[in-house]
């Protein structure tokens, strides 16, 4: 019943929406030049954090750190998407730690690590289903040109290398895990 209730919560905090916010944010923010002497993060997750909070504050309308349910309804609104007022109530209420109807900070972030974790899952299992022999580390353009033609998009094997090169960021001739996840982002 939990899990049913949560990943009803997450049709609304998908990761193709917050993928948008992300996007409209790193488009504002490197269309802007950066002065040499601009303090670089040295840290990645420190840098994920502020990607998550800049996130947060689309939500957060109001500026008062918690996100109401009629907060998350005009985000999905100015976004397209249609989010009921009980639909909204009830995303709040699924992932409210401490019941106070608003979602914080810790929250938000709360669930979207699970959010990425589970997506995480997701991209090793593609991977694996892709490697021609599994556990090598690597797609091949044979592995690929399998799995797609298992698909029903059957490619010759020049396109298949093809397709390999635009991802193949050490120019090896396969892809490995990063790669990969890398195309997959």
């Amino acid at each position: 019943m939990e899990t049913e209730r949560v990943s009803k919560s997450s049709k609304w905090f998908s990761n193709k929406s917050l993928k948008l916010s992300l996007h409209r944010r790193r488009s504002k923010s490197s269309s802007t030049p950066s002065s040499p002497n601009s303090p670089r993060t040295p840290k990645k997750d420190s840098t994920k954090e502020d990607e998550l909070r800049q996130v947060f504050r689309c939500f957060d309308s109001d500026g008062d750190g918690r996100i109401s349910a009629l907060e998350l309804r005009a985000y999905f609104g100015s976004i397209g998407e249609y989010m009921s007022h009980e639909e909204a109530n009830l995303a709040i209420h699924d992932l409210d730690a401490d019941q106070d109807n608003l979602l914080d900070f810790q929250d938000f972030s709360r669930f979207m690590k699970r959010e990425a974790s589970d997506n995480d899952e997701d991209i090793k299992m593609a991977f694996g289903m892709f490697e021609m022999e599994k556990g090598s580390g690597c797609i091949t353009p044979k592995g690929l040109q399998r799995m797609l033609r298992r698909l029903g998009d059957a490619k010759s094997y020049d396109e298949c290398v093809a397709m390999i090169q635009a991802f193949d960021i050490d120019g090896n001739g396969v892809l490995d895990f990063y790669e990969f996840n890398q195309m997959m982002a």
